[in-house]
């Protein structure tokens, strides 16, 4: 059967819709139909659908760059024969994201290159693939942008990002001690945060190393047992991670298209996961 010709007329009332994203396939998926002789509500179910999961998978794709996170450190990229352990139940209940819903935190704690990162990237891509707005910061550059919104009087604007975005993930908390305003600044942001949104905190130091990263004791440990007694942990150890992070990343191919957002649920669920 020779290619179906999409007449100028049909173009551009597809364009003028915002529909030109149909046009690629059109021709194949009429042509398909008028074979099958398929009804015209069922070709305008699949047309839509199309539709539908196009402008979620491109919706995806934004949240995801606009969150700052590696494009590469997705779940389904995750090596699974990399000589790490840790808890595939707590990872099981993390990937549903039902730590969202219940506004609980994560912390991803292990020593340095087992895949920390890469796990809080994954986590916050199935976050955006769900619908939810994700920003991913390491603790330094997290700590300069505060700095230096208290040197532009932006800093109420920058804290109400930070206090009001869906997940944010921290990366690599707790290298280095905090001066008396950073060590503020994080008081705010765990204890606005705590209970009302979901933050992801990478760290080598447990928890309860924390504390002695703030300047102020008092402050440290109401911070650091708000945000824990909130929170998942998904430990990771072994061998470095780093050598696997991009294998073969071409013939992997793109992630798959996202699953439709969870609306939000009031109550808490107790999982199977321990808390910390």
């Amino acid at each position: 059967m020779s290619a179906r010709t999409i007449s100028p007329e049909l173009v551009a009332a597809c364009k003028r819709l915002r529909l030109g994203g149909l046009l690629p396939t059109l021709a194949d998926r009429l042509t398909l139909a008028e074979k099958q002789s398929t009804p015209i509500e069922d070709l305008l179910l699949v047309l839509l659908t199309d539709e539908i999961s196009r402008r979620d998978s491109t919706a995806t794709v934004r949240r995801a760059q606009e969150a700052g996170l590696d494009p590469d450190m997705v779940l389904e990229r995750w090596d699974k024969t990399a000589k790490v352990t840790y808890d595939r139940r707590v990872l099981s209940e993390l990937v549903s994201l039902r730590f969202v819903e219940d506004r609980r935190n994560v912390v991803v704690l292990g020593p340095v290159g087992v895949g920390k990162t890469f796990l809080a990237n994954a986590l916050g891509h199935l976050c955006c693939q769900a619908g939810y707005h994700v920003r991913l910061l390491r603790a330094d550059a997290l700590l300069r942008l505060l700095k230096q919104s208290r040197m532009d009087n932006s800093r109420d604007v920058l804290m109400t990002e930070l206090g009001t975005v869906d997940v944010l993930v921290i990366d690599d908390f707790a290298l280095e001690p905090m001066n008396r305003d950073e060590s503020r600044d994080v008081y705010q942001l765990f204890v606005e945060r705590n209970a009302r949104l979901s933050t992801i905190v990478t760290s080598n130091r447990d928890t309860s190393e924390w504390i002695a990263t703030f300047d102020d004791a008092l402050l440290a440990q109401s911070a650091v047992d708000r945000f824990k007694n909130n929170a998942f942990d998904l430990v990771v150890d072994g061998e470095s991670y780093r050598s696997r992070l991009k294998p073969d990343i071409e013939k992997l191919g793109p992630p798959p298209a996202a699953p439709a957002r969870k609306p939000p649920v009031n109550p808490r669920r107790k999982g199977a996961a321990r808390r910390r």
